[in-house]
């Protein structure tokens, strides 16, 4: 798979491009470069477009039942591949390599909901609506879809989307990230082997003029979209404005209410899974911690310096590693940016993780995990998505004030509270203006069968990523109203009367 340059995924097969213009895909854990990446042309990109819309005639004309053959046979090559798509992962992206193989599980399990597409795809049918008239509903596919993935998930967003659009009768066009973009193509080699038809699923790399072509190519009808708010916000509005259907996912700034009551060493090692796992480049990272009380934020605070102090940070690949590096050299530019406006700012640094450097890796874009407590809400820290291994600590004196924080925040992507009391957290539950909630639960990420999505600032679009909101999204509602004529009456009558004269 690591040749020089990456082949776009087009009608069935790798195909080289002609672009000139190529993008470096690193190992952040190193620094160096591992492939290049080309930036699709606009004509590969009317190529691969004309290769969907053939393919969407044949795959969305296949009963659901076939199709849902195709995802059975995915699913077992995907679990097959669990090792060999994480290993990829880690190597582009620089996840642990546990921490990728439950990217890859979580990827796999809506593949496990699009198998029961002939029931999830059902229309609805009422019986005499009006005198000798029937209704019925039908879900039809769309034709050419898009997906357009970001870098912190190469594997498992790419399958919340595909897997959908497919099992509804879509072909589906990945344009994934262009910093991590190797396992789209073991997905892409992994589809044409349980049977998805040539043209059906393609990958086509590229940058924001790919993200353009995609959005007004006439014949690309809907366009799924996971990154930061900006380009979500882009995305939705032209999108929308040419007449597509869109979803699109943005940043996030989640808080995790700590009462004091909650079990203080529970909610540490919860927030340093939460704040640090995957650096923090995660749209459901716990990047706020609200302490409810003086002694609680004391406690707290006491409980997370010497965990965030020993984090195990180095090569994903590593056995015992809790923590990779950032996705680049930018990524770690703007951190350690936004990590001194927070010192400036007056928040009162408890860690600092800008000079991290593991031995032997000194190349590679690391960061140490950083903690910042006394952080208010008019700082730069608190308002923006960091996206990078930096917790902040921000001191509420009561649960009202701590449940406004989150609702106030533009972002209203995932939120969490630690307490053992039912009474608060049914109120939390319900008060707090956040799409998905955890009690208890650091990252509350629905199960294939629910759907995923924000509120505010976190999602545009009002369809949720996946399960019976991913069907509606993938799919769309035509309404059919029956009148036959009844002839067996007339048949019937003649009957009657030819036995009443032989009679």
């Amino acid at each position: 798979l690591m040749t020089s340059t990456y082949s776009h995924f087009l009608n069935g097969q790798a195909v080289a491009s002609n672009s000139d213009q190529h993008s470096d895909v690193f190992n952040p854990a190193t620094g160096e470069v591992i492939a290049q990446v080309p930036m699709a042309t606009q004509a590969e990109l009317a190529q691969a477009v004309a290769h969907a819309k053939d393919a969407a005639a044949v795959w969305g004309d296949m009963p659901s039942a076939r199709r849902a053959r195709v995802m059975f046979k995915l699913l077992e090559l995907l679990n097959a591949n669990i090792d060999r798509m994480a290993e990829v992962v880690t190597r582009e992206h620089g996840k642990t390599f546990d921490d990728a193989k439950g990217e890859v599980m979580r990827g796999i399990e809506i593949v496990e909901f699009a198998t029961g597409i002939p029931v999830h795809q059902n229309g609805q049918f009422s019986d005499n609506v009006a005198s000798g008239v029937d209704q019925y509903q039908l879900r039809l596919p769309l034709g050419v879809t898009a997906g357009i993935t970001p870098f912190n998930f190469p594997i498992m967003i790419p399958l919340w989307m595909s897997a959908m659009s497919l099992a509804c009768g879509n072909a589906f066009i990945l344009k994934p990230s262009e910093r991590d973009p190797g396992v789209g193509m073991i997905l892409a080699e992994l589809m044409t082997e349980a049977g998805v038809p040539a043209g059906a699923f393609q990958v086509l790399h590229g940058d924001k003029s790919a993200v353009d072509g995609l959005l007004e190519h006439p014949e690309v009808k809907a366009i799924s979209f996971v990154g930061s708010t900006p380009i979500a916000k882009y995305i939705y509005s032209r999108g929308a404005e040419l007449g597509k259907r869109v979803q699109a996912l943005g940043g996030a700034k989640n808080h995790m209410i700590i009462m004091p009551d909650a079990d203080m060493d529970k909610a540490a090692d919860a927030l340093m899974g939460a704040g640090y796992g995957a650096a923090g480049e995660r749209c459901m990272a716990i990047s706020v911690a609200v302490p409810v009380g003086e002694g609680t934020a004391n406690t707290l605070i006491e409980a997370l310096a010497p965990r965030v102090r020993d984090l195990k940070i180095g090569n994903g690949m590593d056995a015992g590693v809790e923590m990779g590096p950032l996705i680049n050299a930018a990524a770690h530019e703007r951190i350690t940016g936004l990590i001194n406006s927070g010192i400036q700012a007056g928040a009162e640094l408890v860690v600092d993780g800008r000079d991290f450097k593991p031995a032997g890796l000194e190349n590679g874009f690391f960061m140490g995990g950083t903690l910042f407590d006394k952080v208010t809400t008019e700082m730069e820290i608190y308002r923006q998505e960091i996206f990078g291994p930096v917790l902040s600590v921000v001191r509420s004196e009561s649960f009202e004030h701590a449940t406004q924080l989150a609702t106030d925040h533009e972002f209203g992507n995932g939120t969490a509270i630690f307490t053992r009391d039912g009474g608060i957290a049914r109120r939390f539950a319900r008060e707090v203006e956040v799409g998905m909630v955890g009690i208890n639960v650091p990252i509350p990420v629905p199960t294939a069968w629910s759907s995923f999505g924000g509120w505010k600032a976190s999602l545009f679009g009002d369809t949720h990523m996946y399960g019976p909101e991913g069907v509606k999204f993938w799919t769309r509602q035509k309404n059919v109203m029956t009148r036959w004529p009844d002839t067996s009456l007339d048949k019937l009558t003649g009957a009657f009367n030819f036995g009443a004269a032989a009679g």
